[in-house]
């Protein structure tokens, strides 16, 4: 297995190597999809997902702030949800239940990254039929995630990319993180509340209007979205 992995990412380059292991867990076990999100302060930002489907239900968890990888990324271990449609998963998170489902996901499959103490963001996974994985589907799940946990800690971050004057790797995620807690801090401002109160204004907004987060972030950024107090 480790050398599926291993010749799945062979060649690639630093920042090609979340969007290779997405593909290999995709390859490897019985999902249709995968993305990988960092974590900041509890807000999930995408780092690359395997699809279109993927990286737009990585977009709803993030925005409703709910959904099995914020449960993951808080605890730091495996949150498998066999079945969104229906039974305790589809009740645990009926919001993003009823999202996913109308996405044609019907299991959510969220793999923590990092170590015993820290937990850096998470890998999910996602498939359009219910089902548990096996203990050796899990098993290679975690494995895919560890390598990608070892990728994420090894890569080049800002001016260490070398002296090749490439643009750091991460410096989009960066930027879009910026955008976000501009907005919140916007937010603040615009409705005299803190910091968690904003962010769910933000994410309230996004989720009725059928938008990301980071997109409302972006509008209250540049000034097209302005929220007043009730």
């Amino acid at each position: 297995m480790t050398e599926e992995i291993a010749e799945g990412v062979r060649g690639a380059a630093p920042a090609e190597m979340p969007r290779r292991l997405c593909d290999v867990a995709v390859r490897l076990l019985p999902v249709t999809g995968a993305s990988v999100s960092l974590r900041a302060n509890g807000l999930p930002m995408q780092l690359s997902a395997s699809g279109d489907r993927a990286a737009r239900l990585s977009d709803i968890q993030a925005t409703l702030g709910d959904g099995p990888c914020m449960y993951a990324a808080r605890l730091g271990v495996p949150v498998l949800a066999a079945d969104l449609a229906r039974g305790p998963d589809a009740r645990r998170w009926p919001v993003f239940a009823e999202a996913a489902t109308a996405a044609g996901v019907r299991a959510v499959y969220s793999i923590p990254l990092g170590n015993d103490s820290v937990c850096v963001g998470t890998l999910d996974l996602y498939r359009d039929s219910p089902g548990e994985l096996t203990d050796r589907e899990l098993r290679i799940a975690q494995l895919v995630s560890g390598v990608l946990t070892v990728a994420l800690m090894a890569l080049p971050h800002g001016e260490d990319n070398g002296p090749t004057g490439d643009e750091p790797w991460l410096s989009g995620l960066a930027t879009d993180y910026d955008e976000v807690y501009q907005a919140i801090g916007m937010i603040m401002a615009q409705l005299g509340v803190g910091s968690d109160v904003a962010l769910a204004r933000l994410r309230a907004h996004a989720f009725a209007h059928s938008r990301t987060a980071l997109e409302v972030a972006r509008d209250v950024v540049a000034h097209r979205k302005r929220f007043d107090r009730d």
